[in-house]
């Protein structure tokens, strides 16, 4: 088993703009940074189907 500080010891990819605009750079990131997620497409689908939940102030 990897050990799990590894992980958050690592090198973060490059940001671009500053303050509430800051955002990581899409061409710095890579697939061990969590960019792909190949089932978005169908859990977006899944989501929009069921009703949404309200909820009533107590």
């Amino acid at each position: 088993m990897a050990d799990p500080l590894d992980k958050a010891t690592s090198k973060a990819p490059a940001t671009l703009g500053e303050g509430c605009l800051s955002r990581y750079d899409p061409d710095d990131m890579s697939p061990e940074d969590g960019t792909e997620f190949p089932g978005a497409a169908e859990l977006w689908e899944l989501l929009q189907e069921q009703p949404e939940k309200t909820s009533k102030p107590a």
